[in-house]
């Protein structure tokens, strides 16, 4: 085969090379050498995660190494406590009826007066007092309700290490 024919096939081959690169989406001329197709499957993998979360009906509430189920609202504060989980906190004792940790993030609120408090409610107070409250009785204070943990025992007297995440 003469020069100038294996000349024009190698560069007829880089060039379909490259087209195909393109049509898969690579990036193969830049400083970070970032694969276009990765990122795209890591954006449709972080925008499915978020709808999963959005979506979610239920999270997970270790107590003491203790795994229950909590049903959660449907409102802006739980979507922004859900897109911070896992979270882990040492929560204290208040009142006796109550476990509670001030974070160190804010979310947004929604307050209401709910009159009485069912053990298992989990609640914002103001906007970064996280509250587990472990028996029942009527309140005046205002809350934003995140959700409800299922079969909550009593807590007792001390503090208590909660872990929330994810199903």
């Amino acid at each position: 085969m003469k020069k100038s024919v294996k000349v024009t096939l190698i560069i007829l081959g880089f060039l379909i090379g490259i087209i195909i690169l393109d049509i898969l989406q690579v990036k193969i001329f830049s400083n970070s050498s970032i694969i276009k197709v990765t990122e795209n499957y890591n954006d449709e993998n972080k925008g499915e995660e978020k709808e999963k979360m959005e979506n979610a009906k239920s999270i997970n509430v270790i107590i003491n190494n203790k795994k229950y189920s909590a049903t959660i609202e449907d409102n802006e504060t739980v979507k922004e406590f859900l897109n911070l989980l896992p979270q882990e906190f040492n929560m204290e004792e208040l009142n006796k009826n109550e476990k509670y940790v001030y974070m160190n993030y804010s979310l947004t609120t929604n307050s209401t007066n709910p009159k009485h408090i069912t053990a298992g409610d989990i609640m914002l107070y103001g906007n970064n007092c996280l509250v587990i409250f472990y028996k029942s009785f009527d309140t005046s204070y205002s809350y934003t309700k995140l959700g409800h943990i299922d079969n909550l025992e009593d807590l007792g007297d001390g503090n208590i290490t909660v872990k929330f995440e994810n199903n």
